[in-house]
C-alpha cells in the first residue's frame, strides 16, 4: 500500500508538470473573427478598428469595421477592442531547435564538422520538444529560420512554425537557403603577454576565396551535366542557380560585403541576402543599387571601440533610409532571442518608423526567407499566423499576448516559466 501511494504521488506530480507544458495544438475547429482590434498589417498600414477573420488555417477577411458593413455570420466572434493585432513575428538566422543550453556542448547540434557542407540540413535535426520556442511564442515570435552554423559553407536552413509534434508537422518551408561565411581579410590572435587582441592580415584569404570559386564552379558543372554520379553536396548547391534557394552570406567589412555579392552574381546565384552588422552601412549604396537585403544581428549589441555609442540602435533606420531592405535577427545566447520584438522597438526609438519596425520582423523577414506569399502580413489568403497583444508588442512593458494562432491553431501561451511565476507568486503573496 505504501509503495502504491508513492507511485500514485509520483504519477500525479508528473501529470501536473506535463499539464504546465505547452502542448501541440489541434487544427482550427471553426471560423474565428477578431473584432475591434488595432491591426498592424505588417506592410506599413494600420487599421484602427479592424475585423480579422480566418478559417481552416487561412485568413479570409481583413476589413475596417468603421467603413463597411461586413457579414460576420458563421464566425466565432472574439471582441478584442483596444488591443493590438500583429502578424506572427519572424526570427531569421537562428539555431532554434538545434540548441538547448548554450553553455552545455551536448545540447548544441547546430555546428557540423567540415568546411564545405551545403548538404547538411537543419530541418531533420529540428527538435520540437525544445523548451525555448514557448518562451519566444510568449512574446509573439511564431516563425523562425533554423540555421546550421560553422565552416565556410555551413549548410541549408529551413523555416519552421514554432508549433508541432515533430519537424514534419512544424516545417513551413524546407531548405530555403544555403549559408556561407565569406573569408575575412583580417585575422588575429590573442596576446596573453599584453592581454590584447592583435589584428593581422589573413594570409590564407586568397586561397580561401579560390576554394569557394572552385566549389561553385564544380556545382554549376554538376548541374549542367546530363549524366552524373549522385553528389549530395552538389545537389544542395544547384538550387542557388535556378532561384529555388537563397544564398545567405555572412561578411565582416564593407569591402568583403561588396566582394561577396559580386562573387555570387558572377557565379549566377539568383538570390542573395547579406548577414552583417554596422559594416553594412558603409556598403549601403551598393546594397541598395543591387537590391540586396540585409539581416541585422542583435540591435542591443555594444558598439565597437571606434563607433558612435548609439550606432547599433540607429543602424536599421539608417539602412532603411538608404534604400536597403532590412530584417532583424539575434546573435548570442539563443534564449535571449525572445527579445526580438524589443529590438524592433529600440530601432523604432532611434530613427526607424514604428510600422517600419514592425515590418522588419514580419513582412521584411518573410521576404528575406522567401515566404512572403505565405506569412508576414495580415492579408486574405495568407496563413492565419498572428497574435493579439493588450498593448504595443514592441514595448516590453506592454507586450502582453492574450491570443496567438499558427495556421489558425490556437496556441497555448503559458508555459513552465509562467507556471513557476504563478507558483511562487502565490506562495509569497502574503509574506
Amino acid at each position: 500500500m505504501k509503495n502504491f501511494l508513492y507511485t500514485f504521488i509520483l504519477v500525479f506530480s508528473a501529470s501536473a508538470v506535463m499539464a504546465q507544458l505547452p502542448q501541440p495544438a489541434e487544427p482550427q475547429p471553426n471560423a474565428i473573427l477578431l473584432k475591434g482590434g488595432i491591426a498592424h498589417l505588417g506592410n506599413g498600414k494600420v487599421i484602427q478598428n479592424s475585423l480579422i477573420g480566418f478559417d481552416e488555417g487561412k485568413i479570409t477577411l481583413v476589413g475596417d469595421a468603421t467603413r463597411s458593413k461586413i457579414d460576420v455570420a458563421g464566425y466565432t466572434v472574439i471582441d478584442i477592442t483596444g488591443q493590438h493585432v500583429y502578424p506572427g513575428f519572424i526570427l531569421p538566422n537562428s539555431s532554434l531547435g538545434l540548441e538547448e543550453v548554450s553553455a552545455v556542448r551536448a545540447t548544441r547540434d547546430a555546428n557540423e564538422t567540415g568546411q564545405l557542407k551545403p548538404h547538411i540540413r537543419s530541418l531533420v535535426a529540428y527538435n520540437t520538444d525544445s523548451k525555448i520556442p514557448p518562451t519566444l511564442r510568449y512574446n509573439g515570435i511564431l516563425v523562425a529560420e533554423t540555421t546550421p552554423m560553422g565552416g565556410r559553407i555551413s549548410g541549408t536552413s529551413s523555416v519552421m512554425n514554432l508549433e508541432g509534434w515533430n519537424w514534419e508537422d512544424a516545417v513551413l518551408k524546407a531548405d530555403v537557403g544555403v549559408h556561407m561565411s565569406w573569408p575575412s581579410k583580417m585575422g588575429g590572435h590573442f596576446d596573453f603577454s599584453t592581454f590584447t587582441w592583435i589584428r593581422e592580415p589573413n594570409k590564407k584569404y586568397d586561397s580561401q576565396v579560390e576554394e569557394l570559386v572552385s566549389f561553385f564552379d564544380d556545382a554549376k558543372s554538376y548541374l549542367e551535366s546530363s549524366s552524373k554520379e549522385r553528389n549530395l553536396k552538389m545537389e544542395a548547391m544547384t538550387g542557388l542557380f535556378d532561384g529555388s534557394k537563397i544564398l545567405y552570406i555572412r561578411a565582416n567589412s564593407a569591402k568583403e560585403i561588396v566582394q561577396a555579392v559580386r562573387f555570387g552574381q558572377e557565379k549566377g546565384v539568383q538570390k542573395i541576402v547579406i548577414l552583417a552588422g554596422t559594416e553594412a552601412l558603409d556598403a549601403a549604396s551598393f546594397l541598395a543599387e543591387n537590391k540586396i537585403p540585409v539581416i541585422l544581428p542583435n540591435v542591443h549589441s555594444l558598439p565597437s571601440s571606434d563607433e558612435v555609442v548609439e550606432l547599433p540602435y540607429e543602424l536599421a533606420g539608417l539602412l532603411t533610409k538608404a534604400g536597403v531592405t532590412i530584417a532583424l535577427s539575434h546573435n548570442g545566447m539563443l534564449a535571449r532571442a525572445r527579445n526580438l520584438p524589443f529590438y524592433a522597438g529600440t530601432a523604432a526609438a532611434y530613427g526607424l518608423g514604428k510600422e517600419e519596425a514592425v515590418q522588419a520582423i514580419t513582412l521584411n523577414a518573410a521576404k528575406v526567407l522567401g515566404i512572403d506569399s505565405e506569412v508576414g502580413s495580415l492579408e486574405e489568403g495568407k496563413r492565419a499566423t498572428l497574435f493579439v497583444s493588450k498593448g504595443d508588442a514592441l514595448d516590453m512593458m506592454t507586450n502582453n499576448l492574450t491570443h496567438a494562432y499558427i495556421d489558425g491553431k490556437t496556441i497555448q501561451l503559458e508555459g513552465e516559466q509562467q507556471a513557476l511565476y504563478k507558483q511562487y507568486s502565490d506562495k509569497y503573496a502574503n509574506d
